[in-house]
């Protein structure tokens, strides 16, 4: 039996009457294509892009590289003969585009170059991709949260690296496009790298970018990811991953306001600001050598730290919430509530994985709830009226029951400690004992 060709996403931008008579042989061989305006291209999904070149788009070139920049993938120009007729048309499609193909198309070479194009995505890590994904804000109305967005309301106006740092799956990369989205550089690329999904091999080139025949498969000039941020921000995700060959050229960078190409020699002026993120311990990194300690420095002048989901407990319902209507429309059905035994399931539960590890959960829940709401089980959880072995002692049942109405009333008054003492029937003082018996910050 003949498997069906993979599902992949092209986005073609600004198509032409040639781009249409493509479309129905590139959908025959597993290729789910979307065409749009310039305008509303980052408004879509794609693996790779096809964008029809124009004069108008070489007389103000912002658009498209911002769209470049900013969606992460592989881009393929398509030039007509008065496109090509244009100076320096050549100069801006070797540094901004993975290839190019000429009118009238050669069909057999297009889906070639698709399929490479597809290829170097995912081997940098980068898959389906998208576009400008929605900026949601920082949700949630617990105690560290409101903290947190006036921390970054402080920040953000400033032009000083900031150093982000938490647990996997609390938010580092929505802290840090939230600081991008309030600064003075918000119109600007907003230009993400994850530098423990890259190869060690690609990093130096994902990063600083390289010239043609630098090396051997270098077959054209590449734009870096810290010269496609130019003028706005750079994240780099995950820096304690970063190799220190590539640490002493990021602080050489960060001193001199300048990077060269792999391959080049000619010093280009980068005018970003740094924002960084990692979840591991930095200071005893560099104890151990692993991360220099004056590029800590550098990237530490401001700091953010994100708050595990544990000691959110009053977000919880408000976040799952949010999630089963965001992921409604990627499951084809319709949002559905909590039940309250999901919801106290969830208020047990210690979260891990935090924020990401909830959105996974729910997201799980609604493929598989059959009723009406979604249940302690649908999410994986497990449910308090789920029969067992009675097992431990009488104390030991005392002690679960009392973690449990902790975790419950914070799910309700984590802003306000003292109503939650109230409700409980206790003191603030007790409160406060308990929450310190049962390790619940």
């Amino acid at each position: 039996m003949i498997e069906a060709p993979a599902l992949r996403r092209l986005l073609v931008v600004d198509p032409c009457d040639d781009c249409h008579r493509l479309l129905p042989g590139l959908r025959a061989v597993g290729w789910d294509v979307d065409s749009c305006t310039l305008e509303n291209a980052t408004e879509r999904t794609c693996d790779v892009g096809l964008l029809r070149l124009q004069p108008f788009h070489l007389e103000r070139p912002e658009a498209v590289k911002e769209l470049i920049a900013r969606s992460g993938t592989e881009w393929i120009a398509v030039l007509n003969q008065e496109v090509l007729r244009l100076q320096n048309v050549g100069d801006f499609v070797c540094e901004w585009f993975f290839d190019f193909h000429t009118l009238p198309f050669d069909v057999s070479r297009v889906q070639v170059t698709l399929g490479r194009a597809f290829g170097m995505a995912r081997l940098r890590g980068q898959g389906t991709v998208h576009i400008d994904q929605p900026e949601h804000e920082l949700l949630g109305d617990s105690k560290p949260i409101r903290e947190l967005r006036k921390l970054l309301s402080k920040l953000a106006p400033t032009e000083s690296p900031v150093l982000i740092r938490g647990e996997s799956g609390t938010g580092k990369e929505l802290v840090a496009r939230t600081l991008h989205r309030q600064s003075q550089r918000q119109s600007k690329p907003f230009v993400a790298i994850n530098c423990g999904a890259i190869p060690e091999h690609l990093i130096q080139s994902e990063l600083f970018g390289h010239e043609k025949g630098a090396f051997t498969g270098a077959h054209q000039r590449k734009v870096g990811r810290i010269e496609a941020a130019n003028g706005g921000t750079l994240f780099l995700d995950e820096i304690g991953d970063l190799p220190l060959e590539l640490q002493a050229n990021l602080l050489r960078f960060l001193q001199e306001k300048h990077i060269e190409r792999v391959g080049g020699h000619q010093p280009i002026p980068v005018d970003v600001r740094v924002l960084a993120a990692t979840h591991v311990d930095l200071e005893a990194a560099i104890e151990k050598k692993r991360f220099r300690e004056d590029l800590y420095y550098r990237l530490n002048v401001l700091q953010v730290i994100t708050v595990p989901l544990r000691e959110r407990h009053g977000d919880l319902s408000m976040l799952a919430n949010h999630f089963s209507h965001f992921y409604s429309h990627e499951t084809g059905r319709r949002p559905r509530s909590f039940s309250e035994d999901a919801l106290i399931a969830m208020g047990k539960h210690d979260w891990p994985g935090n924020v990401r590890e909830l959105a996974n959960r729910v997201r799980r829940g609604l493929v598989l709830a059959e009723g009406r709401q979604i249940e302690a089980r649908d999410l994986g959880l497990i449910s308090q009226h789920a029969t067992a072995t009675p097992m431990g002692t009488l104390e030991d049942y005392k002690c679960r029951a009392e973690r449990q109405a902790l975790c419950d009333v914070l799910n309700r008054h984590s802003d306000n400690l003292s109503n939650a003492a109230k409700v409980l029937g206790v003191s603030r003082p007790t409160f406060y004992r308990l929450l310190h018996k049962h390790q619940i910050r």
